[in-house]
């Protein structure tokens, strides 16, 4: 497909037409697919909906219908930069714009009416994240003539085995959430599901038999295949516009706000037990997980030796993460500034020190494969092509990690923009990801021990570590200095259940911030040490070694040299 600069080869580009062809039938059914949502809204004919009047009010004031508009803005901006694409790094990227555009709506969606609204929606995510994977790399296989068939199957095989296992078990869990299963098997809903199972299965058995069968005929396999993708589609189409049997128990005023049942007051108990998942971060925990365990064991079978001390790091620091996010502090942080701002701190001074210290990128560097051929670049070439990047080199200088790691905390904080990201699911995961990210990325350039293309000498990391506390200092006290509140109304729009005065938690939301900002920083600060001494010790016993081996010749090493030159340097002097 692309060679190893990543360049799409020439007779592969006759495939951005097709992908530009499929985004802009995609611009047009969500198109549609807003009309018929604002005549079903209104309760009028179809045609009585195209009033562009009341569209644009749909669009721009309506929390659906602006979710929408979004998808189908995104759908033309794909139709229109595939079209151009010319490097696989562009490619990726319109992937993940089709991706973000898809799931859009996703997060309009009340698809738990008995409670668990964010593994509804993260379970939702994951199935049509999935769903979109297995069915838009079949298609394309399908449809595009010009390419071997058999090798994109094969490389397409993997994707689409964990694609189909993602769809399932997200399905079967948010048909759990959502169902009343005493009352489940009466009526139209019973129906489609039984279907929709039914034709997953078919799907899944299908895919198995197209792996087995890759170096065989399997044109045929592959049409019946689509066949039955398109029929599954529309049974699951025709599902999330039914009503399931729903749960007995209503969800109160709060719980429909924050996506989240409030356990009271902290203590003890809900402090150890408390645990209400958000599906999308714990799918993404366990993925994580799973590859980073899996790389550890191809290691050992080779023979290869991994730290232990590696493996124990990563894994507390997605416990750390886990708790953070789906845990007490995850939820009280929806109620509370104060504990907004230990999730914060968490997520991004401890969590990312625990994780960068387990070296993830030197273990996927040793164990992702190559190309499985001449043409193929592979996982691990992409993942070198990427660490020597220009875009990789500049955010790995350290000026810039430090901007995005403490600049940040004033343009969320002070701007209005954290109240709007608290009031939606959607920002509360951005910002989430955010803290998390920046901070990987600070301390992979401060303390990190994999490879870093923009690596910076020893006195530059301890200067920028005590810049960052200074920074962080400064944050801190202006916070606590605060007169007004900075959640632009949220925590009053959803009742203040916690019944804390608001700006006096403020306040101690900036007390915990300095306090637990200081202490991952001094951490790191005696982390660059150690590894500064390490670094000194290792150059002096090569310097040791070297000069070993030169009076072993009998010759003088670089040092006695130098000092030689330096005694001919005094004498002249003395004689002058």
């Amino acid at each position: 497909m692309h060679n190893h600069q990543g360049e799409i080869k020439k007779e592969n580009l006759v495939l951005r037409k097709n992908a530009s062809l499929a985004a802009w039938f995609w611009f047009a059914s969500s198109s549609i697919f807003i009309i018929a949502t604002l005549a079903s809204v209104l309760d009028v004919p179809i045609n009585q909906a195209l009033d562009l009047t009341m569209l644009r009010s749909f669009v721009t004031q309506i929390s659906l219908g602006k979710f929408l508009a979004i998808q189908s803005l995104g759908s033309i901006l794909v139709a229109v930069w595939v079209a151009r694409v010319k490097r696989i790094t562009y490619a990726s990227l319109v992937l993940i714009l089709a991706l973000i555009s898809i799931s859009a709506p996703i997060f309009q969606s009340h698809s738990s009416s008995g409670g668990s609204h964010l593994m509804a929606i993260g379970t939702l995510l994951v199935h049509v994240l999935g769903l979109a994977l297995w069915v838009g790399g079949l298609l394309a296989i399908i449809l595009s003539k010009k390419i071997n068939k058999q090798v994109a199957l094969q490389r397409f095989s993997q994707l689409a085995f964990w694609s189909a296992i993602s769809v399932v078990i997200s399905g079967v869990v948010n048909a759990w959430l959502r169902m009343n299963f005493a009352g489940a098997w009466h009526g139209s809903y019973a129906i489609l599901l039984a279907e929709k199972i039914i034709l997953t299965l078919i799907l899944i058995a299908m895919a198995a038999v197209a792996r087995k069968n890759i170096s065989g005929n399997i044109k045929k396999l592959l049409t019946v295949e689509s066949i039955f993708m398109i029929l599954t589609i529309f049974v699951g189409t025709l599902l999330s516009q039914s009503s399931p049997p729903t749960r007995p128990g209503k969800i109160d005023q709060l719980e429909s706000l924050v996506g989240l049942k409030f356990p009271g007051k902290p203590d003890l108990r809900t402090w150890l037990f408390e645990y209400q998942p958000d599906a999308l971060t714990l799918a993404l925990l366990i993925l994580g997980t799973l590859l980073y365990l899996k790389g550890v064991r191809i290691l050992r079978k080779r023979g290869d030796k991994w730290p232990a001390g590696r493996t124990f790091s990563f894994l507390v620091g997605i416990l750390i993460v886990n708790y953070a996010v789906n845990g007490a502090i995850g939820v009280y942080s929806h109620f509370g500034f104060s504990y907004h701002m230990i999730e914060h701190m968490i997520l991004g001074m401890i969590a990312p020190i625990a994780l960068v210290l387990g070296a993830p990128i030197t273990l996927a560097l040793r164990t992702l494969p190559g190309g499985r051929n001449a043409e193929e670049e592979g996982p691990r070439n992409i993942l070198i092509r990427f660490l020597h990047s220009k875009y990789a080199k500049f955010m790995t200088n350290p000026v810039v990690a430090l901007l995005i790691f403490d600049g940040s905390l004033f343009a969320l904080y002070f701007t209005g923009l954290f109240g709007t990201l608290m009031g939606s699911h959607l920002g509360h995961l951005f910002m989430n990801l955010h803290f998390l990210l920046a901070g990987a990325l600070f301390f992979h350039v401060i303390v990190g021990v994999d490879p870093n293309p923009n690596k910076p000498p020893n006195v530059v990391r301890i200067v920028i570590l005590f810049a960052a506390m200074s920074i962080h200092a400064f944050f801190s006290i202006a916070l606590m200095s605060a007169t007004t509140l900075l959640d632009g109304g949220y925590y009053t729009s959803i009742g203040n259940p916690l019944n804390l005065n608001l700006l006096e938690n403020q306040y101690l939301g900036g007390s915990i911030g300095w306090a637990m900002g200081e202490f991952p920083i001094l951490i790191a600060l005696a982390a660059a040490f150690i590894q500064w001494m390490r670094e000194d010790k290792k150059e002096t016993e090569r310097i040791d070694r070297s000069a070993a081996r030169a009076s072993a010749m009998g010759e003088n090493d670089d040092l006695a040299k130098y000092n030689q030159y330096l005694a001919n340097l005094a004498r002249k002097d003395l004689n002058e």
